[in-house]
């Protein structure tokens, strides 16, 4: 783990999607943070140790997801499939798929494995919330709250857009894992790969972190809340005031308005993913944020620990 320092910083960005606006001055105690995502490797020590079963390799009842189509209740995951050719980018059903025996050790699918695809190294998938919780649980750890997960990923740059910087590809380096070229059906694999990399594929961040951003999306503590503004009780932002450790939404706000039968709770995610593109999710950055039921399980979603210090 990585030791990060006490310290205030300016939280969001005005300058790309609303759900990170208000940038607003936010301080944060010190705290450990895993130097990269908890890989497929590591996680395997902890279900040999504990026996642990994720989400995706239970069947769903019909119970918790009114409207489930016959035959869905099964084991399985979401699997992103390229596309093509262009396709409506409303619809992301055009490029996932509930993928049936798909989960950490069958990434793609039942046919496939860790050994076969060379994944131990890659970061861990198709973990829902609770399977990042219930490892951090047994390493002695905590998912990172969104604001200390923000600031580490900043690696003590102020101001910028990026986690390396004003430019994304500074004089055509990739800097990380995300989507080059027209999302979903023509990636030039500028970075080399076209799923996820083995951490420490691109340098570290000014804290020593690897990958904070892209590769995989990110689980934090917090419930997912619409403006940043509203997570601190005192509804004060910007840079007069300073929020000291906020803790993100109530469960009840978390709630998806646009399923309104599906009381689910949404988590933050922060970092961006190997599907990041310049034409469909620029959350290659820092600030980036996005809300994920907490019983999703994907090919592009992660997680990393914490340790607090008091």
């Amino acid at each position: 783990m990585i030791h990060i320092p006490a310290g205030t910083f300016m939280m969001g960005a005005d300058n790309f999607y609303p759900e990170e606006a208000p940038r607003r001055r936010v301080s944060v105690d010190a705290f450990w943070i895993d130097e990269t995502p908890v890989t497929n490797r590591q996680f395997a020590c902890f279900v040999d140790a504990t026996g642990h079963v994720t989400h995706a390799e239970m069947a769903p009842r019909i119970e918790d997801y009114p409207g489930m189509l016959p035959g869905m209740d099964r084991a399985g995951s979401l699997v992103f499939r390229k596309t093509s050719g262009p396709v409506d980018l409303a619809q992301p059903g055009n490029w996932w798929h509930f993928e049936f025996g798909a989960d950490w050790r069958h990434p793609l699918g039942p046919d496939t494995s860790l050994d076969g695809l060379d994944l131990w190294d890659h970061p861990v998938v198709h973990v829902a919330w609770a399977d990042a919780k219930a490892y951090a649980d047994w390493a002695g750890k905590a998912l990172p709250t969104e604001a200390e997960h923000e600031y580490a990923a900043r690696g003590g740059l102020e101001g910028k857009d990026y986690a390396w910087g004003d430019a994304l590809a500074p004089g055509g380096a990739m800097m990380a894992n995300y989507w080059q070229g027209l999302f979903p059906f023509a990636n030039q694999c500028l970075d080399g790969w076209e799923r996820t990399s083995p951490v420490k594929s691109y340098a570290s961040n000014g804290y020593g972190l690897y990958d904070m951003i892209g590769n995989t999306w990110e689980w934090t503590a917090d419930w997912w809340i619409d403006r940043l503004a509203d997570a601190d009780p005192r509804k004060t932002h910007g840079a007069c005031c300073t929020v000291s450790n906020p803790r993100g939404g109530k469960l009840r706000d978390s709630y998806d308005p646009g399923k309104p039968a599906i009381r689910i709770g949404r988590k933050v995610l922060k970092g961006g993913s190997h599907l990041c593109a310049a034409n469909y999710c620029q959350r290659y950055r820092p600030a980036a944020r996005h809300p994920e039921m907490i019983e999703t399980s994907t090919t592009h979603i992660g997680f990393r620990c914490v340790a607090r210090t008091s």
